[in-house]
């Protein structure tokens, strides 16, 4: 990855890994925010080109049309923790992109080699723009999107936290459906053969399960406040 001329002597690019329901959002936005970092939630991305793929009639389960036309939506991707922004071709779809229909399609999507080739490479100039440094969130970042990232970090929780947490953020959804649901995605994103959902050899593992979200984040800042102080 270019690294930018202006980037301060203090940038640090951290990548935060893992499956659905583990505080990954919540996470890596709080923890830019304290440390005055840029944030990239890289999941919205892939929802933003699956959201556009589903309102101009592309057939999901046909990867050739996909991949066809994977090059034609222009993704923005706003960098403020604060007040992160998702536009496709001009319009914000922060809203759009996270109903039921996006979200059963997205990984069939994501799992498209020139959708994930699209799609990293406007990560990979997100983060290289970062002049302050950045948080970046995902399934893939510290195994393939950012590989020299000065900080990989991989969170995980039980399933049964994990259900229970996304179940209380979709306002009461089915425990054991919701379940379900993550244990399928986990299989898709990990079986796939681009990218695959990945833990990488050198990245920092947090298991969330028993800790609330304050003492994630917590424990996230004390590590990258490390990193940046042995640069």
């Amino acid at each position: 990855m270019e690294t930018s001329a202006a980037r301060t002597a203090q940038a640090v690019i951290v990548a935060i890994d893992g499956p659905s329901g583990t505080g990954k959002s919540s996470t890596s936005k709080a923890v830019a925010a304290q440390l005055g970092l840029s944030y990239l939630d890289t999941g919205a991305q892939y929802r933003a080109i699956t959201w556009w793929m589903v309102n101009n009639g592309i057939d999901i389960s046909d990867p050739t049309a996909i991949a066809a036309v994977a090059a034609k939506p222009e993704i923005v991707s706003g960098t403020d923790p604060s007040a992160p922004t998702i536009t496709v071709d001009g319009t914000d779809v922060s809203g759009p992109i996270r109903t039921q229909e996006v979200t059963s399609k997205v990984s069939a999507v994501s799992a498209v080699p020139e959708v994930r080739a699209r799609i990293t490479e406007l990560q990979r100039s997100v983060a290289a723009a970062a002049e302050r440094g950045i948080v970046v969130e995902g399934r893939d970042i510290g195994t393939t999107v950012l590989p020299d990232a000065d900080l990989k970090i991989f969170l995980t929780a039980s399933p049964e936290a994990r259900a229970a947490r996304r179940s209380g953020e979709l306002r009461g959804a089915d425990l054991h459906t919701t379940r379900e649901a993550l244990l399928k995605r986990d299989a898709a994103d990990s079986s796939r053969k681009t990218s695959p959902l990945a833990k990488a050899d050198d990245a920092v593992e947090v298991d969330t399960s028993d800790l609330t979200l304050q003492q994630v984040i917590e424990c996230v800042v004390t590590l990258v406040e490390e990193k940046r102080a042995a640069k």
